[in-house]
């Protein structure tokens, strides 16, 4: 809506002796008035009925097709975090560094949910998934743990072997990352690059607004989500018998799937 795009593009309603007349004799009274579509997705360049039907038309096409495309985005994001797993964690005491997320590709679940009733929706809607799937492996791969403080108890574990343990749960804001892969003006500039198409109707506006809907729920979620379920395992090497003296733990983590919650 904000690109506030009036249809007919660029009409201009006829002006002087005889055209605007003639504009005017051609409709009858009740098509001169008539109500626009909603929610205005984009605007009627004239309440003529032909520019509101115009306008009706794009608002329930386009509509239709964000709609799907939004919930095919949030299937796909909502079954990788729920399997979504973090291994090859470091453990050094209370503190987990490194480690590789690994989860579902989000491409084929996006083009398994999105609109294909037409070869230009399945022309956006592949775009729209190969650039967005592309794009989270990229960034899944930058997140890293450094000096994440997950097991307090092991700076000064009592006993040799360290059992798997779970993590106190931190915020995943606190781990590196880098979040402009996916960001709106990155994905959107792929999207047009491979879509290839500059005039295809519309293409730079669809493609900003689902990327900065994107954004925006990324941004909401790295501040919302937490680091969960990371299992550290390992040894005290100073806890050796007849010692058995409380030391820090050395080992390694993995996360089980879904630990992001």
């Amino acid at each position: 809506m904000s690109f506030n795009i009036r249809v007919p593009t660029n009409w201009k309603e006829p002006q002087g002796d005889p055209d605007a007349q003639h504009y005017r004799d051609a409709f009858k009274a009740s098509e001169k008035n008539t109500t626009p579509g909603s929610p205005p997705l984009f605007q009627a360049a004239s309440m003529n009925k032909y520019h509101t039907d115009a306008q009706k038309m794009l608002i329930s096409g386009y509509g239709d097709f964000i709609d799907k495309t939004c919930d095919a985005i949030c299937f796909a994001w909502d079954k990788w975090q729920s399997t979504a797993t973090m291994a090859g964690i470091i453990v050094a005491a209370s503190m987990g560094n490194a480690g590789q997320v690994v989860g579902v590709p989000l491409m084929p679940l996006i083009l398994a949910k999105g609109a294909m009733s037409s070869p230009m929706q399945m022309k956006y809607t592949t775009v729209i998934a190969t650039v967005i799937g592309t794009q989270w492996l990229a960034y899944t791969a930058t997140i890293k743990m450094v000096a994440m403080q997950l097991w307090p108890m092991f700076n000064a574990f009592p006993s040799p072997v360290v059992p798997p343990t779970p993590c106190v749960p931190m915020p995943f804001s606190q781990m590196i990352q880098v979040p402009t892969l996916v960001s709106c003006n990155v994905m959107k500039s792929l999207m047009m690059a491979m879509h290839a198409d500059p005039m295809a109707p519309f293409a730079s506006q669809l493609f900003e607004a689902i990327c900065d809907a994107f954004e925006k729920a990324h941004t909401q979620w790295v501040q919302t989500t937490m680091v969960t379920n990371v299992l550290g395992i390992g040894a005290v090497p100073t806890c050796v018998p007849p010692i058995m003296a409380p030391g820090p733990v050395v080992g390694t983590a993995i996360m089980t799937p879904g630990g992001f919650k």
